[in-house]
């Protein structure tokens, strides 16, 4: 089968490889389009199996169930990039994926990404790969300044980093981090961070959407606006970055691009998701196209759709901490009698510690004050 041939519902068959929020939303878009999904949960909890057609609920390394999921799905693609790539190599294998192996595999590691930045001339921070206290101890000899130490696996929402002043001693810092490899960033004075999601079709056609500026909390995205206050150049640029690792990538599907922006206006390249992104759930209610609908037409083959923003928005994450127990959620009276406010929960049981639970958009010019307001009603009610 070409992967190349649009696998037009009701005939398509999308494997979701990962069963989280991303996937969940994934297979709801799917739903609408009149598109069946297999979600293969890994093993891992997986709100995503409530809305999908079949669910294989067994872990990653076991061949019956890879043979499973191929046999059923048309055409694959990932909700989240933590996935062995022995078994992105074997479901590519018998199954078109998109975006492929190699791309998954750049993006789901630290190390691979700086030097792919690195290599194809993409602006990013100074960084070093450490694989041992000695490497540490010359990097920050020739960082000279403040740095971050970040896991070259597996890190996420600020896990696995830890900043560093720059004259800590090489040998304890590096016993303590635990960990084979990792990467010695410069710490980056920004003005902001920003994000864009860009989207490659099966023909090669590449669209973006308008840049959102993130603010965090306790290194977890908090709250995102559309459109960013940044200046036009800036957002050109954004776009134009996006889409030189959209074809270095040879990409296929939708992916995050997370930078930061010096006080000067240079755009340094922080992270890549190579998924659906937090920062891009505004599109399912403000933009022409959702990046969900997004990332299925371009795995089936279909035409890309608008990334036309229809109103600014501001996409506010509900974590855990905003519940007043494990299984009680706030009071949503605020939020739905704001008017303009659309509510996403994604099935998750128990509220524990900062777990995105959900996310709320909220529409219109002043919709950063109104989540503001929300979010502290919330923070005051579940500290009592």
């Amino acid at each position: 089968m070409s992967s190349q041939i649009p696998l037009h519902p009701p005939h398509c068959i999308v494997g979701v490889i990962g069963g989280g929020q991303l996937g969940r939303m994934i297979a709801l878009a799917a739903r609408r389009m009149g598109v069946r999904t297999v979600i293969w949960t890994g093993g891992l909890e997986a709100p995503a199996v409530e809305v999908a057609d079949e669910v294989i609920d067994k872990p990653f390394d076991d061949p019956k169930a890879l043979q499973e999921f191929c046999s059923k799905a048309t055409v694959a693609t990932v909700e989240f990039e933590n996935i062995p790539r022995e078994t992105l190599e074997a479901v590519a294998a018998q199954t078109p994926l998109h975006p492929s192996p190699h791309a998954i595999s750049i993006c789901q590691n630290r190390e691979r990404e700086k030097n792919f930045l690195k290599q194809h001339g993409i602006p990013h921070t100074w960084f070093a790969v450490i694989s041992s206290a000695a490497d540490l101890a010359t990097a920050l000899k020739e960082l000279n300044g403040p740095g971050v130490l970040k896991t070259a696996d597996f890190g996420y929402d600020g896990k696995g980093q830890l900043k560093l002043k720059g004259d800590e001693d090489a040998e304890a810092t590096w016993a303590a981090f635990d960990a084979p490899r990792a990467v010695l960033e410069a710490w980056v004075p920004f003005e902001k961070e920003i994000s864009i999601m860009v989207a490659r079709g099966a023909d090669g056609e590449i669209v973006t959407y308008d840049p959102a500026e993130n603010r965090h909390r306790h290194h977890i995205l908090d709250v995102s606006v559309v459109p960013a206050n940044i200046t036009p150049a800036v957002a050109l640029e954004a776009a134009a970055i996006a889409r030189r690792i959209a074809e270095a990538l040879d990409y296929r599907g939708i992916f995050g691009v997370e930078f930061f922006l010096k006080p000067d206006g240079e755009l340094l390249v922080n992270e890549m998701a190579p998924r659906p992104h937090n920062s891009g759930h505004h599109t399912l209610d403000a933009c022409a196209t959702s990046q969900f609908e997004q990332q299925l037409r371009a795995v089936i083959g279909l035409p890309l759709g608008s990334p036309r923003l229809l109103t600014p928005v501001v996409m506010l994450n509900l974590l855990g901490d905003f519940w007043q127990s494990e299984t009680t959620p706030p009071d949503w009276t605020p939020l739905f009698s704001d008017g303009e406010a659309f509510l996403h929960l994604y099935g998750k049981r128990r509220a524990i510690g900062r777990r995105k639970m959900g996310h709320a958009n909220l529409l219109g010019v002043d919709a950063l004050e109104r989540a503001e307001l929300i979010a502290a009603q919330w923070l005051e009610a579940s500290s009592q």
